[in-house]
């Protein structure tokens, strides 16, 4: 069978897309699933920091390698990166995590959000959580931010999906007093 250049293009196209979504659950086993989220994030185009480092692990050849369990996510930066939905079961099992930062992607939406919500472990460790122009995140997914029990500090920017901001965050704010929210949501 003979495929024109179009259709080569289509099947390459197709095969680095899968590469960035599948998850391969036993490489997570293999690694654990702090090197498997940070791969899977670096290859996305984000950045890890690692507990114990000052430094933002941005290059994937550069992951550092030692035993099982040495290098713990402690902060990711996704920005400008093209995470999706179909890719955050990679953060299961991250126990460190307590800054997330989602600036700049196009592809975070409300679902995301609800999924990494349903993360028990984020649910415990998360923190501060920076959300900036993510056009596809609306008003549910923010409100589903509530199950981030320890969530403290919550900056949201440029959200043009967020329509009724005032009641989105008395939700938030009634469900997690503790957390400060900074708004410029115009």
């Amino acid at each position: 069978m003979c495929l024109s250049t179009h259709q080569k293009s289509v099947l390459l196209l197709a095969a680095i897309i899968l590469k960035y979504i599948f998850i391969d659950y036993e490489r997570i086993k293999a690694v654990g699933p702090d090197r498997a989220a940070a791969e899977w994030l670096l290859r996305c185009g984000a950045k890890v920091r690692f507990r114990g480092f000052d430094r933002w692990q941005h290059d994937y050849n550069g992951l550092p390698t030692g035993p099982l369990g040495r290098y713990r996510i402690e902060a990711i930066d996704a920005t400008e990166s093209c995470i999706m939905y179909r890719g955050f079961d990679h953060l299961e099992g991250l126990e460190h995590v307590e800054e997330i930062r989602f600036n700049k992607c196009i592809y975070i939406e409300d679902a995301c959000l609800e999924r990494l919500s349903q993360i028990k472990t984020l649910q415990d460790s998360l923190k501060n959580m920076t959300m900036v122009s993510c056009g596809n995140v609306t008003d549910k997914g923010i409100i589903t931010l509530h199950h981030l029990r320890n969530l403290e500090w919550l900056l949201l920017s440029d959200l043009p999906g967020v329509k009724d901001k005032d009641q989105t965050v008395d939700r938030l704010q009634t469900a997690l007093p503790r957390l400060t929210i900074e708004l410029d949501l115009a």
